[in-house]
């Protein structure tokens, strides 16, 4: 299991398409297709980058080159100003991006599209049974424009009667959500909101440190991260990469990745399946 997950949380994917002929004047292109990478999932292991990279410039047969960024916002700045060809992203900065990008695929993880927001306090915390009893604490936050990380504990506070604003006695971004299950293990923060996946993934590598924490809620369910493309992107560069993505179990190089990354696949997917993010951040005024 150590080995199946150990680089689960490198963004990535490859697998075996047919490509159109060299001489097709997309494919035959020197600039780079640009793939950006956020804390949507973490980044720790370099070497899958570097395979990932290697593969998409040999299906594509033109250069890839991947841009990481610390935070949401700067990904999706770097879409707006059509630096960038595709990004993995968070449900919530898809629905702030708007116009500025299309769906290309939504990752399947455990044989669906969906996953949660953890509410999280430390482990010897063994009272605390709601988000109102962290009334007046320490919350840990993973980015504004994170969705089960910010957006979701805030609309639950507000659709309890409580001001997210005046709530907590303090709050703070981690700017990861691994850096938030650390914050909360650590008891620098009274309580965390955190992804789903990025938590039950970690709790099969890394125990010791999920351990330290205690789920105390789980959120309704959302659907997963979604990737995307810039919207002036060719159709042509926008549905190799798509079959590139939805074809990743039929190949011994796509498999190794899915495992790795703990996901099932990739399918294609509906705005509309982030409606009920679109809903939340209307009713939280964001």
């Amino acid at each position: 299991m150590m080995g199946k997950l150990s680089l689960f949380l490198i963004m990535c994917c490859s697998c075996l398409v047919m490509m159109p002929a060299a001489g097709d004047d997309q494919f035959s292109q020197t600039k780079p297709i640009r793939i950006g990478l956020t804390p949507a999932l973490l980044n720790y292991q370099h070497s899958l980058n570097v395979i990932w990279q290697e593969h998409l410039q040999q299906q594509l047969q033109r250069p890839v080159e991947f841009v990481q960024r610390d935070t949401y916002s700067e990904t999706m700045e770097l879409l707006r100003q059509k630096k960038l060809d595709f990004a993995w992203i968070c449900s919530y900065a898809f629905i702030k991006l708007g116009d500025a990008i299309t769906l290309v695929a939504v990752p399947l993880y455990q044989g669906n599209t969906n996953y949660r927001s953890f509410l999280i306090v430390p482990s010897v915390d063994t009272t605390t049974r709601s988000i109102a009893d962290i009334k007046g604490r320490i919350f840990a936050y993973a980015d504004p424009l994170s969705n089960s990380g910010y957006l979701v504990p805030r609309y639950d506070l507000k659709m309890s009667g409580y001001d997210p604003d005046t709530f907590f006695k303090r709050t703070f971004f981690t700017w990861a959500h691994r850096k938030v299950i650390e914050a909360v293990a650590n008891q620098v923060a009274n309580g965390g909101a955190v992804d789903s996946y990025i938590w039950e993934s970690l709790n099969v590598i890394e125990p010791e440190l999920t351990g330290k924490t205690r789920i105390v809620s789980q959120s309704k369910e959302f659907s997963f991260a979604p990737f995307v493309a810039n919207s002036t992107l060719s159709d042509i560069d926008l549905s190799t990469m798509q079959q590139i993505l939805l074809k990743m179990p039929d190949t011994e190089t796509g498999r190794l990745i899915l495992d790795r990354l703990n996901l099932d696949g990739f399918i294609l997917g509906t705005p509309q399946m982030y409606d009920s993010v679109a809903e939340m951040a209307r009713a939280v005024g964001k």
